[in-house]
């Protein structure tokens, strides 16, 4: 396919840059798909009631603590600030009538991020406000609506931080100690089902069209079928989401052959255990994000994720202490599965053997002790280098393979190899894999 064969492969760019904006805000939004994703919202009482708390300083004050304050009522647009602090949202909840049958999820977007807690003080699932590819602000408030829903009650803690610390402008950059975010949506919705599972279906065509290789036929395909979808689609027509659907699911049932690949995706949340953002953050960090992935678990029981570091473990232990039940309950099932091997995803140039040493030492007690077992897999994606003392304390600690990618970002010498056993000093192996991607979550 050296040559164009059409008009469509022609202008490629351009078609790229038209189905691009199917998906996009701004400008397009109202004549796009995004126009199309939600049967019914609404938000404002009597359907929604917010009061708030603020923490004094940079306190981070318990649920039990939390919810004994004095709240004062709050709407839309309500600032939470500074950098750091925490702010307690209280959110009376009435289901519209209307909404019988229905999901109904709330939409919660403080601009930063946050933690879902019932009225029982049961941590439930992380929020991540503001924009960008990282938002995630829907939380499922019950799978089918009754005629009469009785008004239900959440408390959302607020951390006045972005996933990636208060900087601005660059995640290096110093921290920001007088950032604000506004309180952007509260509101209670009812998606478009088919509209959204149309809308990931596109996403996963749209990258393939512009991931594989760019000569490929199935690269020119998914081009072409991303454009026939766009043709397709008009606003408030629902007939033509449900053909577009018919086409994007006839393109992803193609199968290549009888010799194709099966792949498996496990989740992970990659915590830095120090970044850019204090400890008692990381902390807080753990809860969002584990208390999320058991809430996938529960709804979809072929769902598996791996965590690493024991001392993260250990936090969660500490002050979530009925999360962690949750965590021990699901590992059990095979859902959760704690890998790692050592304390914290430690640097691996300036400690010491016995310093190494202690990492697994520790890290494989506190595994073997509230986990039953030790980990498989020492897993470290994201240190710069490697002791070559490794294979032989990894073999020595119970582990028997060794997850890492960090060396692919070396812009002089490029790493020759992805799965490999790797000798260390004393002639130890270690089955080693490093991610062809060259990255890792």
């Amino acid at each position: 396919m050296d040559k164009p064969v059409s008009y469509l492969q022609k202008h490629g760019g351009i078609t790229k840059g038209r189905v691009e904006r199917f998906l996009t805000n701004g400008q397009w939004e109202k004549v796009n798909l995004n126009a199309s994703l939600y049967e019914a919202q609404v938000s404002g009482k009597p359907n929604i009631e917010l009061e708030a708390w603020s923490a004094p300083e940079q306190e981070r004050p318990t649920f039990e603590h939390a919810v004994k304050q004095s709240f004062a009522p709050i709407e839309t647009g309500h600032t939470f600030g500074p950098s750091w602090s925490s702010h307690w949202v209280r959110a009376t909840l009435q289901v519209p009538v209307e909404f019988e049958g229905k999901e109904v999820r709330f939409h919660f977007d403080p601009s930063c991020e946050a933690l879902v807690w019932s009225a029982e003080g049961e941590p439930l699932q992380g929020i991540t406000g503001g924009g960008g590819n990282t938002k995630h602000i829907d939380f499922i408030l019950t799978s089918k609506a009754d005629a009469a829903e009785p008004k239900r009650v959440l408390y959302l803690e607020v951390a006045c931080n972005g996933m990636f610390g208060n900087g601005e402008g660059s995640l290096i950059k110093p921290p920001q100690e007088n950032r604000k975010f506004a309180l952007a949506k509260a509101e209670l919705v009812v998606l478009n089902a088919e509209a959204w599972s149309l809308r990931h279906d596109f996403e996963v065509i749209l990258a393939m069209a512009k991931h594989l290789p760019q000569n490929s036929a199935r690269a020119w395909q998914a081009l072409a079928t991303a454009n026939e979808i766009v043709n397709i689609y008009k606003v408030g027509d629902q007939k033509s989401i449900s053909d577009a659907h018919a086409v994007s699911a006839k393109f992803l049932a193609a199968k290549g052959g009888d010799a194709n690949h099966q792949v498996y995706a496990i989740g992970n949340c990659h915590i830095d255990t120090a970044w850019l953002w204090p400890y008692d953050e990381t902390k807080r960090k753990i809860a969002r994000s584990w208390a999320t992935q058991i809430d996938y678990m529960e709804r979809y029981p072929e769902y598996l994720f791996a965590a690493s570091q024991a001392q993260q473990f250990e936090w969660l232990q500490t002050l979530y202490p009925s999360l962690f039940k949750r965590v021990q309950e699901k590992a059990k099932t095979g859902q959760f599965i704690p890998i790692g091997g050592t304390w914290i995803e430690m640097d691996c140039n300036i400690p010491s053997g016995e310093s190494l040493a202690r990492q697994f030492l520790l890290g494989q007690r506190y595994f073997e002790a509230n986990f039953g077992q030790r980990s498989k897999v020492f897993w470290l994606p994201d240190t710069f280098g490697y002791s070559s003392q490794l294979p032989q304390i990894v073999q020595r600690s119970g582990a028997k393979y060794f997850f890492t990618q960090k060396l692919s970002w070396n812009n002089i010498n490029k790493f020759p190899h992805t799965t490999f056993n790797w000798i260390g000093l004393d002639g130890s192996s270690v089955l080693t894999h490093m991610a062809p991607a060259n990255t890792y979550t």
